[in-house]
Parts: structure tokens; sequence; C-alpha cells
């Protein structure tokens, strides 16, 4: 592991029949797994936010598959199939349990991770996350999206971008996003009694412009018992984990951190 003032070591592990790409930030600390947002990378979601991680944490940066580094194949999408890579990455480098954050499509996998094993996870931070289809705002989804809560035409062009750098085949990005799409607007809805069974304790971060609705996330509160949740201003949903001003002081009040 390297320094938190050095490059990252970066690997690929083979599991679940595809070849994931993840980084390793900081030299010491709990384990902190980050999971970045749809059609992102790790560097365009956290970027801001990984060298105050790195500080006080292991950090295990992923990019899940067609995202970033790690290719796409004929394997399916879901987010049951991304909770099951996550596991096996932390098998693959010996780790028994981590704290885990997530934004966006990564705080969903989060979420299904916590759910689905919850005898790895630790501390769970969801960022931008909802766990129904009507928590977002309606515009969001309607025919004519003109919203100011929607990524910018700056935002879009990063992604692409991003994506050319990185990934195995830069051609592909429009086909992978659209191998997405259903996943992102079609999972599987958690239960209520799923998220009360949620015994790790949770941090819910979201911005007062995010495509999620304050409501929605106040629910998310009211039901995972050990719950905190933060509402941070004039956000976006993209600049969610952006705002390190507000963000850094949070994760340094909820994770731990090393001794």
């Amino acid at each position: 592991m390297t320094s938190t003032s050095g490059s990252p070591t970066v690997g690929y592990a083979p599991v679940n029949g595809i070849e994931l790409y993840y980084e390793l930030h900081g030299s010491d600390g709990p384990p902190l797994v980050v999971l970045h947002g749809g059609a992102l990378t790790i560097d365009l979601s956290f970027a801001a936010l990984l060298p105050s991680l790195a500080a006080n944490h292991r950090v295990i940066a992923i990019e899940l598959q067609g995202h970033g580094h790690t290719a796409d194949n004929d394997r399916p999408m879901s987010l049951e199939v991304f909770s099951d890579d996550v596991v096996a990455l932390l098998d693959h480098l010996g780790v028994e349990r981590a704290d885990l954050l997530g934004f966006s499509l990564g705080g969903l996998v989060a979420l299904r991770t916590a759910v689905r094993h919850p005898e790895r996870i630790d501390h769970l931070v969801l960022l931008a996350t909802h766990y129904r289809h009507d928590g977002y705002h309606a515009e969001i989804t309607a025919p004519e999206q003109t919203s100011e809560r929607l990524p910018t035409a700056a935002d879009f062009a990063a992604m692409v971008d991003a994506y050319a750098r990185v990934a195995p085949d830069p051609t592909r990005f429009e086909a992978t996003m659209a191998k997405l799409q259903p996943l992102a607007h079609g999972f599987v809805e958690w239960t209520e009694d799923e998220l009360r069974s949620i015994d790790a304790p949770t941090l819910l971060v979201i911005g007062d412009t995010d495509f999620i609705r304050i409501e929605h996330a106040a629910r998310m509160y009211e039901l995972i018992p050990h719950a905190h949740l933060a509402i941070l201003p004039d956000t976006t949903h993209m600049n969610v984990p952006a705002n390190t001003d507000l963000l850094v002081p949070m994760l340094d009040a909820f994770l731990p951190t090393k001794a």
C-alpha cells in the first residue's frame, strides 16, 4: 500500500467472470471501500475526497463492470451482481470487514451489500442514494428533462472523456450506458423491513438540489435503525462528493479512523 502522498497501488481482481479494477489509497487505518456513481470513474466521483479519506483509512476504490478501467462483457448488470463483486474483491484482498461508502449507483450497490452481506460491513455511507423509484424528483424522469438538478453538458462531456481515456474499449461508452439504464431505473426496490434490518451505523447525505427528494431521504433515516441524515446546502446530485468543505468533517466524525 502506498502512502497518502504517493500514487495509488492499482490492480485487477479476477472475480465472478470479470477483471475488476481497483485502487488502494492510503497506508493505514480501517479499510474503507468507495463506489463511484453511474457512468463515472473513481477519479470523476472522488478526486476531491480521496486525499482526505486516505489520510485516515485504507481506501479500496473500485470501478464496477463497464466503468472506467473495468471492461464490460456478456454478463448481465445488476445491483446483486455488483454487490457480489465487492464482496469477492474483499475476499481477494483478504479483508474480512470494511466500511462502505457509495455515491449514486455506488450507493445503491453499497445498500444492496449492506442488506445481502451484513457480516462484511461495519459502517455505511450513502451519498445521493434512494431505495425506491419514487425517491427521485418527478422532473428527473420526465420526458423533457430540463431540471437544474440534472448533470450539465460539462458533466456529460467529462464522463465521455474519462471513459475514452481509460476504458479497455473506448468506443463502447454509449453501448455500456444503454446496458446500464435499465439497472439504474429498474432495480428491485428495497422493502421497509429490509431497511429496518440494517444494523450498521449509516450516514445518509444528499444535496438540497439533488435528484433525491428530501422527504425520501428522511424516510430512509426513519427506517434505518442507526442512521444519521445530512442535507448539503447549494449542492446538486453530481456535486455531493465534491462538497468536501462540508462532507469531510462529517465523514471524519462518523467513520472510525486509525489509532
